[in-house]
This record gives structure tokens, C-alpha cells and sequence, in this order.
């Protein structure tokens, strides 16, 4: 409402408000346009009145508690009107509030979030949008089946070569490498009696990280602080398989300390927008002494 945020006009003004040249009047003319567009796209598709009115029935993939949050977020739009869980939770079996109404669990998927499931439900319900909240169905494929099997259902989510850089910590590492990324001093191995070597060959007092290259659940990451805590930790990923084939090949990287960030952008192949930085600070006891 106008109540809530500027008008084209108002920021058509603001843009101009300094000593206008040119460019500056161009860009400001230009901006105008586009959000006279996005206002009157906007007006038409909240209008219940209008053949453009949007009410969507959103399918949102995934079980945990992210996928709870997203369920509440994507409900409080005015251009949704239904959002289906795949298989959900509890907790978005048990939203019936205001705009939580919209919630709901999907039927029939028996726990289930493959492929072959979420394409039959999105067929089933005639969904207009997939939100795709795990990483494992993006690395499985789900927006490139989706894009092939439902092509006018638009679909939040990289296709599976974009969440490679997720399934693979080897492969964007190397990635970073190739492209003059500034990343920590790494190797990968797929022998562990090859990164065992590696270590041995560094200076006592070069510490290490020991990654599982694939998913993992956010757990894959070792924090050893000696070279035999850090060759143990290689057993534990490789030989001992704690966490399964995700540590099929495994990262050594320089330990590296001070503040750390995540910065995440959305991106539409073209263009690609940042949201703010935020912190994740997972290392469990007092004092970061606990697992990461």
C-alpha cells in the first residue's frame, strides 16, 4: 500500500534530487519505467477481481525445520493460496492459523521427496510453483526433471549442476582454484593412505581440516588440532566411513581462523541479488571446544 512504500513518483524525485546530469536523468527515467511496471504487474495480480489474479498452489520440497519456515513465509503471500509439504513435518502438519491455514502436508508420499514423487504430485495438484528447501533433491536432478516433465511450473532451485558446488566440496574447491577465488591451501585424495602422506609431509604446527567431500548433513567437517588428531580424522572419514560414501574423497585444508561469514545471493541466470551476511556458529560447548 502507499502507506508502506514510496511511490514511483517519490523515487523519481529522490533519484533527481541532487544536481541532475544526463545519465542521472536517463537512469531515473529508466528506474520509473520499470517500477510503474512492477506496480501496475502487482496491483492486477492482487486484484481478485482481475483475470490476472494470481492464487498460486505452491509445492514445497523437503521435511525439517527450514522447510517449516519457508512453508510459513510462502504462506503469508497474497499470491499464494495453497502450500503443499513434501513430505512436511509435524510441525506443518499442525499450522492451522491465520495465514498458516494455507499449509498443509501432501497425501500420499509416504515420507517420500524423489523425483518420480514430487513430479506426480505437482502433476496431481496442477501446482504452479516447486520450492525446493534440501540440497539432496537438487543434487538427484529435481529442477532439471521438473523443467522436462512440467515445463510451465516455475521451480526455486539450481538445476543439478549448479548443486554441484553443494555436493561436492572436492569439486568447488577446485572450482574456487580455477577461477582465482581466494580459498584456504587444500588437496583432495580418494586414497587415505595418500592424504596420510600429505600430512606427514607438512610442519608439525600446520593445522588441518578434514572435510567428507559429499553431504553429509552439515556434519562432514573435522576439526583436528594436532597431526595425529588429523590423520585419526582421516580414518574416521575414509577407512571408517562415518559418514558414509560422503567421504569417498576427502578434503585437507590449511586451518584458518577469524570471524567467519556466509554470503548468499539469489540468482536468476542473469542477475543475482545479496542478501545480508549472516554467521553460523556451530561449534557446540563453551568455548568452541565441541564438534563443529
Amino acid at each position: 500500500s502507499s502507506a508502506e512504500y514510496p511511490s514511483p513518483s517519490s523515487l523519481l524525485t529522490a533519484l533527481l534530487s541532487t544536481t541532475a546530469t544526463p545519465i542521472k536523468t536517463q537512469l531515473a527515467q529508466s528506474t520509473l519505467q520499470s517500477l510503474t511496471k512492477l506496480d501496475s504487474l502487482a496491483a492486477t495480480q492482487l486484484d481478485p477481481a482481475s483475470p490476472a489474479h494470481k492464487s498460486d498452489t505452491v509445492v514445497l520440497v523437503g521435511s525439517g525445520g527450514r522447510e517449516h519456515a519457508l512453508a510459513v513465509a510462502l504462506a503469508r503471500s497474497p499470491l499464494v493460496n495453497r502450500v503443499i509439504c513434501c513430505p512436511g513435518n509435524g510441525g506443518t502438519a499442525g499450522e492451522s492459523d491465520g495465514f498458516s491455514r494455507k499449509i498443509e502436508n501432501a497425501e500420499g508420499v509416504n515420507g517420500k521427496q524423489d523425483n518420480e514423487t514430487v513430479v506426480a504430485l505437482v502433476k496431481r495438484e496442477k501446482a504452479d510453483m516447486v520450492v525446493v528447501g534440501p540440497e539432496q533433491p537438487l543434487v538427484d536432478g529435481l529442477v532439471d526433471v521438473l523443467a522436462v516433465e512440467c515445463p510451465g511450473v516455475r521451480v526455486f532451485g539450481p538445476s543439478r549442476a549448479g548443486a554441484e558446488l553443494e555436493a561436492s566440496k572436492a569439486f568447488t574447491k577446485d572450482f574456487l582454484q580455477q577461477h582465482n577465488i581466494p580459498t584456504a591451501k587444500y588437496r583432495n585424495f580418494t586414497s587415505a593412505t595418500e592424504a596420510i602422506a600429505y600430512v606427514k609431509s607438512l610442519s608439525p604446527t600446520d593445522r588441518q581440516v578434514v572435510k567428507a567431500s559429499g553431504l553429509a548433513a552439515g556434519k562432514g567437517v573435522l576439526l583436528p588440532t594436532t597431526p595425529e588428531e588429523t590423520i585419526a580424522a582421516i580414518h574416521e572419514i575414509m577407512s571408517d566411513k562415518a559418514f558414509g560414501a560422503a567421504g569417498d574423497t576427502c578434503v585437507v585444508e590449511s586451518f584458518m581462523t577469524g570471524p567467519e561469514a556466509s554470503c548468499l545471493a539469489f540468482c536468476d541466470g542473469k542477475t543475482a541479488v545479496l542478501m545480508p551476511a549472516a554467521q553460523d556458529h556451530k561449534r557446540a560447548l563453551d568455548g568452541d571446544e565441541g564438534l563443529n
